[in-house]
């Protein structure tokens, strides 16, 4: 591995553990609760591993398909075995469509405009 890549990987590392030891902290406020630093730890490290598992899972999925890019379809193969977060990508999904279905409407109806104005005046 580069000096490159070794960085980001160790930048990356720490802010999945900032992040972990943020949530842990709410939730500890919120159940009257307290998180050691090694639970903190090991629960950012397989946090980080399970990531870069998925990744991996990720980009074999596209290379199987024969794609160079990750699709939402691969995603949500990868949430198969999770329900909750298979429904929650699924829904999320759906609603960037839609989002993509009315921004195409929006442009679609303004070009429309523009052309009608012209042919007015014309």
């Amino acid at each position: 591995m580069s000096v490159d890549a070794d960085e980001t990987r160790q930048r990356l590392k720490a802010a999945v553990h900032y992040t972990v030891g943020r949530l842990c902290q709410r939730i500890g406020e919120d159940h009257r609760r307290e998180f050691s630093r090694q639970v903190v730890a090991a629960i950012a490290e397989t946090t980080f591993r399970q990531c870069d598992v998925f990744a991996k899972d990720l980009e074999a999925f596209a290379r199987h398909a024969k794609r160079s890019m990750v699709s939402a379809d691969d995603v949500k193969l990868l949430a198969r075995r999770s329900t909750a977060l298979s429904i929650y990508i699924q829904n999320k999904s759906e609603e960037l469509a839609q989002e993509q279905r009315d921004l195409k409407k929006k442009s679609t109806g303004k070009r429309k405009s523009k052309d009608t104005e012209e042919e007015s005046r014309a």
